[in-house]
C-alpha cells in the first residue's frame, strides 16, 4: 500500500500560498487561450508565439536541469538544500519563471487570445513578486546568495 502523505505547517511554511496561486493562474491562462482564441490570429502571433515558445521551452530546460534536485514547487528553500549559481543561473537568478512567463505569452499569442494574453501580464509581476520573496529566504539561507544577487540580475540578463 503507498504511503498517504499529508500537507503540514512545513509545507505552508515553505510558500504554499504562492504555489496555489501560481497553479490557478497558469491554468486560467490555459484554459482561455482555446476557449476565447482566434481573436486575433495570423503569422504576426505564430511567428513570435513560436520564438517564445522556443526561447521559453530552452530556458526552462536548462534551469530544470542546471537547478537538478534542488528543483522544489516552493519558494523557501530547503533545509538540505545548495544554493546553485552554475549553468544558465549564472545568467539569470529564476529562469525557471523567466519559462513560465515566456511560454505564457507564447501560450496567448498563438491562440490569439486576449483574456489569455492578459493573464501572461498578470504572471510578471505575480513572479516578480514571488521571487522577491523567495530571495529573502535564500538571503537568510545562504550567506553567499547577496553577492550573488548583486552579480546576476532577476529575469533579464544585464537589465533585471
Amino acid at each position: 500500500m503507498g504511503k498517504v502523505i499529508v500537507s503540514s505547517a512545513n509545507d505552508t511554511a515553505r510558500g504554499t500560498a504562492w504555489v496555489v496561486v501560481q497553479f490557478f493562474l497558469m491554468l486560467g491562462l490555459l484554459i482561455a487561450g482555446p476557449a476565447w482564441g482566434g481573436m486575433r490570429t495570423g503569422w504576426w502571433t505564430w511567428l513570435p508565439g513560436g520564438l517564445l515558445v522556443a526561447l521559453g521551452g530552452w530556458v526552462g530546460i536548462h534551469g530544470a536541469r542546471d537547478l537538478g534536485a534542488q528543483r522544489t514547487p516552493f519558494p523557501r528553500p530547503s533545509d538540505d538544500g545548495e544554493l546553485i549559481t552554475t549553468g544558465i543561473y549564472a545568467k539569470l537568478r529564476h529562469p525557471l519563471y523567466v519559462s513560465v512567463i515566456l511560454l505564457g505569452f507564447a501560450w496567448a499569442l498563438c491562440w490569439g487570445s486576449n483574456p489569455a494574453l492578459v493573464l501572461a501580464i498578470l504572471q510578471m509581476p505575480f513572479f516578480d513578486l514571488k521571487a522577491r520573496c523567495e530571495e529573502q529566504w535564500l538571503r537568510g539561507r545562504f550567506p553567499g546568495y547577496a553577492d550573488y544577487a548583486d552579480r546576476v540580475k532577476r529575469f533579464i540578463p544585464g537589465v533585471y
